[in-house]
């Protein structure tokens, strides 16, 4: 990105030029001149210093441009009517007008307005001059000023619009990294919470008779809280820190299966896990998608299906992977047996979500037999 610093040395540089070129001989070929091109004024001192005042002012074109189309505009308006040879640093004048159509940010309108009007005075006086010329030149000469200034307007247009873009932009980014947090906490809170949860809630049951399977309970809730604040850490430093990578051996996609479906036997679910096809490694975006899908299902076989059988296939084939989440009804539970603090949330929306962003289908519902179950479909290469 352009600093102010490197601006302003342009703009001082592009004065230089124009002051120096002022004096090279014969530099007036292109030169704008109102009226006639015949002047017989020779230099003198105020040539000098109307040379200078309209180049100088091209230092604060971007600064303040209406102040330096207005000290171009004077000087060069008093070189014409003065009747002095044409000179390249009226060039000048092109740049501050386009300069006022890029930069001027207030009162565009009432400065345009006072160049006109100057304009027309301008033409009036060199009109009653001996350098006068037909109407008609001065009418068309107007436009050709003009285009300058409106082509400084598009520039500024264009700018405006493509800053309006990189804001969209933003927003949207930070919209898509708030869904994407927001999905992770969800999977992460409501997987290792209503383990911990469901821990807790049997321990009461096996005192004081079982005193092993109570220290292994409490060993569980240990183990599962400590995972829940390790991959909570992680979003949290991305929260503080969106640059934030989460890899190695702290990203949340290394978790293999296998360990979920372990945490939620420990919980009292009966879960069978079955692995077809070869077992691969997984690119990290997919792995997750993966282990999400597994992990959101068996949370909510915990919450609305307590203690029902519930089984996990996992299909690995060359294009694609499939995953299947399969619990049993629920309908013979004991009274009493479902959470109160269970309730349908975001996980099915947020797993298709994460399936769909790969490519892949996720279907989710009641079985005809009786029972959930939840199947995914991810392709391991995106679709094109």
């Amino acid at each position: 990105m352009i600093t102010e610093r490197v601006r302003v040395s342009r703009d001082v540089l592009l004065a230089a030029v124009f002051l120096v070129g002022a004096f090279i001989p014969g530099n007036g070929t292109f030169a704008p001149v109102l009226g006639s091109d015949q002047r017989d004024q020779g230099t003198n001192a105020l040539t000098v210093v109307l040379i200078l005042a309209m180049c100088l002012p091209l230092v604060l074109r971007r600064s303040q441009p209406a102040l330096a189309l207005g000290i171009i505009g004077v000087a060069w308006g008093t070189y014409q009517v003065l009747g002095y040879s044409p000179s390249s640093a009226g060039l000048s004048l092109y740049v501050a007008l386009y300069s006022a159509g890029a930069h001027l940010a207030a009162r565009r309108v009432e400065v345009a307005a006072v160049a006109t009007v100057a304009y027309v005075v301008l033409s009036i006086a060199i009109s009653r001059t001996d350098y006068h010329e037909q109407s008609i030149n001065y009418v068309t000469f107007y436009p050709v000023l003009a285009l300058f200034w409106l082509i400084g307007e598009g520039v500024r247009a264009r700018a405006r619009s493509e800053a309006a873009r990189r804001v969209a932009q933003k927003r949207e980014a930070v919209a898509a990294e708030r869904t994407r947090i927001a999905r992770e906490l969800h999977d992460v809170v409501t997987h290792h919470v209503t383990a911990m949860v469901v821990q807790a809630e049997a321990l009461p049951f096996l005192l004081p008779g079982n005193p092993d399977k109570v220290t292994a309970g409490l060993g569980t809730i240990s183990g599962t809280g400590r995972s829940a604040m390790k991959d909570l850490r992680e979003l949290l430093d991305v929260l503080y820190d969106p640059g934030t990578e989460i890899d190695g051996e702290r990203a949340p996609a290394r978790e293999p299966l296998e360990n979920l479906v372990e945490r939620a036997r420990s919980a009292g679910q009966a879960v069978e896990f079955v692995q077809q096809g070869d077992p691969e490694t997984l690119p990290t975006g997919l792995g997750l998608a993966l282990q999400r899908v597994v992990q959101e299902s068996l949370t909510n076989a915990l919450k609305h299906a307590p203690g029902s059988s519930t089984t996990v296939t996992l299909n690995q084939m060359p294009e694609e992977i499939e995953v299947s989440v399969v619990t049993a009804g629920a309908a013979a539970l004991p009274p009493g047996s479902r959470r109160p603090w269970a309730r349908s949330g975001r996980g099915i929306n947020g797993m298709r979500d994460r399936v769909a962003a790969f490519g892949g289908e996720l279907t989710a519902g009641p079985e005809p037999g009786g029972g959930f179950a939840v199947r995914a479909r991810l392709p391991r290469r995106p679709a094109s």
